[in-house]
C-alpha cells in the first residue's frame, strides 16, 4: 500500500473519551509532511462520549483509503498473561466478553501476573524496546488499552481491507488502509527531544517551564513536518498537549514506517503476538 496520507491520534479511553482524542491528518508529498488538519474527536463526532465517538473513529478508519493510522495504545498485553490468550484475535476476544470495566480488568491482569510469582508489571518486548512510559495494564493506561482494544480494533481487525499490525502482514498487500501502534513519548525520546514538561493538564495559562518546552518542539518539529500557523495556535492553546501528541504520533509513525525491516517483525517470536510501537 502506499501510503498518501497518515493520521496521528492521541487516544484516550476516559468516559468523555472525545474530549481529550486528536487527530492530525498529514498529507505526504515527496517524502514531505504537511499538516493538513487538527481537531478533537469530539468536533468531528459531534460528541465527547466514549463510545458514540470511538464508533465515530471507527468509522473514519474504515472509510479512509491509502492511510497510515497511527493510534496511541497498546494493541494487545504480553504474552506472559496467558489468561489473554495466546493469539491478537483471542486476546480481542477476551476483552469483548469481559463483564468489568477497564479498571476491574486491569486488577484481573494485575492478579494473573501476581499469581504468576514473577513481576507484578509485566511489560512486552517492545515496551522495553521503545521505552514506552508504562506497561499495558498500568492504571494510568488500562482504560485506553481496554477501550482500545475492546470498542476499536475488535471491529477493524474484522475488516479485510483493514492491515492491524505487526498481527496481520499477510493483509498488508491488499489493504486500503494500515493501523499501527504509536507513542509519541517514543518518538520524543528518540529524537532527542524533551519528553516531560509540555504538558499541563490542569489546565489554565501554560507556565514558563511548559511554554519553553513546546517552544524546543515546536522548533524540532518544524525540520518534519509543515504546520501552519493556524494549526500551530491550536497547538499552543491545547494546554493537555493531546494536539501535540497526535502530531507526535503522526510523525514519530512515519519515521518507523520507512525504516524498520517489516518482514523481520512480521516473522518476530513475540511482535506478531503482543504487538509492536512504530514510534
Amino acid at each position: 500500500m502506499k501510503v498518501k496520507t497518515i493520521i496521528g491520534v492521541d487516544f484516550s479511553g476516559a468516559k468523555l473519551a472525545g474530549r481529550n482524542i486528536w487527530l492530525a491528518e498529514v498529507g505526504v508529498s515527496r517524502d514531505r509532511l504537511r499538516l493538513r488538519d487538527l481537531a478533537s474527536l469530539e468536533s468531528l463526532a459531534g460528541t465527547p462520549e466514549r463510545g458514540l465517538a470511538l464508533a465515530h473513529l471507527v468509522d473514519r478508519i474504515t472509510q479512509s483509503h491509502d492511510t497510515l493510522w497511527a493510534i496511541d495504545f497498546p494493541f494487545a498485553l504480553p504474552i506472559e498473561l496467558a489468561c489473554m490468550g495466546s493469539k491478537f484475535a483471542e486476546q480481542l476476544a477476551t476483552t469483548q466478553r469481559y463483564m468489568g470495566d477497564a479498571y476491574e480488568f486491569g486488577r484481573w491482569l494485575l492478579a494473573e501476573a501476581k499469581r504468576m510469582g514473577g513481576a507484578n508489571h509485566i511489560r512486552r518486548q517492545t515496551d522495553g524496546e521503545a521505552k514506552t512510559p508504562f506497561d499495558c495494564y498500568h492504571y494510568r493506561i488500562i482504560c485506553q488499552t481496554f477501550h482500545g482494544m475492546r470498542d476499536v480494533l475488535c471491529a477493524l481487525s474484522t475488516d479485510a481491507r483493514t492491515a492491524v499490525l505487526p498481527f496481520q502482514y499477510e493483509r498488508l498487500e491488499t489493504a486500503d488502509r494500515v493501523v499501527i501502534e504509536a507513542c509519541p513519548s517514543t518518538t520524543l525520546k528518540r529524537l532527542g527531544w524533551p519528553h516531560q514538561n509540555y504538558k499541563q493538564p490542569t489546565g489554565g495559562p501554560l507556565t514558563a517551564k511548559r511554554r519553553a518546552t513546546r517552544k524546543i518542539l515546536f522548533e524540532g518539529l518544524a525540520g518534519q513536518i509543515d504546520i501552519s500557523p493556524a494549526h500551530l495556535r491550536t497547538m499552543s492553546r491545547n494546554p493537555g498537549g493531546d494536539a501535540i501528541d497526535a502530531v507526535l504520533a503522526a510523525v514519530g509513525a512515519w519515521r518507523a514506517w520507512r525504516s524498520v525491516d517489516h518482514d523481520s517483525i512480521a516473522k518476530h517470536a513475540r511482535y506478531p503476538l503482543e504487538g509492536y510501537v512504530y514510534g
